[in-house]
């Protein structure tokens, strides 16, 4: 009889070693073979849990979709300005988890791989929205209506850009805070561009 909790703890393992797996092969070079090696389990069990390599790489993003989703309600669960607000989502973006070499490489990997599976492009489409969405309920309380739209299109695409340029450098951890800090300084402009009551 297997022990409480034991689904959970092996399908955290198997994601674990997708994520390590990705690092180290590519997506190309990931099979079922390579992460039951690196998870230390027969390959029988990533189909028993998943089914297969594609549920598996859909569960991984899915993961760090909801470790996204959390780290940045960790940061608000205190209680937030709609600026202060602003500045976690983009801490959030560039968290050590969501810039480290193994998460980089699956979302890069998600995304190339997300043109051929309608799967995939569902949770990007999902992601993107999301991240628009919260950007344009904080910005709303801070800019002219006119400009909430654009602000949130133009910050995610900054944040999106700006993260994807380092992952793509294979930026060490400098990097990525110079992206973060960069982020946050064109949040900053928008901020004072679009203030409410100031027409430019």
């Amino acid at each position: 009889m297997p022990k409480i909790g034991m689904e959970e703890v092996r399908r955290q393992q198997l994601i674990d070693a997708t994520l390590a797996s990705v690092e180290e092969h590519g997506l190309q070079g990931t099979t079922i073979s390579t992460i039951s090696k690196l998870a230390g389990v027969s390959s029988g069990i990533i189909s028993h849990y998943f089914g297969g390599k594609q549920a598996l790489l859909e569960a991984t993003v899915r993961y760090l979709l909801e470790q996204l989703r959390q780290d940045l309600l960790a940061q608000v669960a205190q209680g937030a300005s709609p600026k202060e607000r602003l500045m976690m989502i983009v801490e959030a973006n560039f968290t050590r988890l969501q810039s480290s070499g193994r998460a980089a490489k699956t979302w890069l990997a998600f995304w190339a791989q997300s043109m051929h599976s309608e799967d995939l492009a569902r949770l990007q489409r999902v992601n993107a929205a999301r991240l628009e969405a919260n950007l344009r309920y904080s910005f709303k309380a801070l800019i002219d209506p006119f400009a909430v739209k654009m602000a949130a299109q133009r910050t995610a695409a900054m944040i999106d850009g700006f993260w994807l340029r380092s992952a793509l450098n294979r930026c060490e951890e400098q990097g990525f805070d110079l992206a973060r800090e960069s982020c946050k300084a064109f949040i900053q402009d928008m901020l004072s561009k679009y203030a409410k009551g100031k027409r430019c």
